[in-house]
């Protein structure tokens, strides 16, 4: 099953540049998922501020002002896992070198190819 992984964090603002020591043990982490096969794809998100948001009302899009996203917390990256179940996500991510007060979601991705979407774990599909 594959599974996005949204990081989210008050760090991905202005000024908050992460150490060196954290990109060299991020990279390293990175390095073992894609050796074991997991990591299919992870990228680093600009700050909101160079982006744009978008709501459709009735068809209709309007650009907005303002914040992307109320409250502290900000999507900072992503990664794209192709594991066995949502259990060993949980497993990956709980390794994972992410700084203090990072919140992480796990979500499965849609497979076109199959349309019971049950919840839980399950084997690889």
């Amino acid at each position: 099953m594959r599974v996005m992984v949204l990081i989210k964090s008050a760090a991905a603002e202005p000024g908050t540049e992460p150490a060196g020591d954290d990109i060299e043990a991020m990279r390293r982490y990175n390095e073992e998922m894609a050796g074991a096969g997991v990591l299919l794809a992870a990228d680093a998100l600009q700050p909101r501020w160079n982006g744009a948001r978008v709501r459709f009302d009735h068809g209709r899009p309007t650009l907005l002002d303002g914040s992307l996203a109320d409250g502290t917390d900000r999507l900072a990256g992503y990664w794209i896992w192709q594991v066995r179940s949502l259990d060993e996500a949980v497993a990956w991510l709980k390794r994972a070198p992410l700084a203090p007060g990072t919140e992480a979601e796990i979500r499965t991705v849609v497979d076109p190819h199959h349309t019971n979407h049950h919840h839980g774990t399950g084997a690889a599909s």
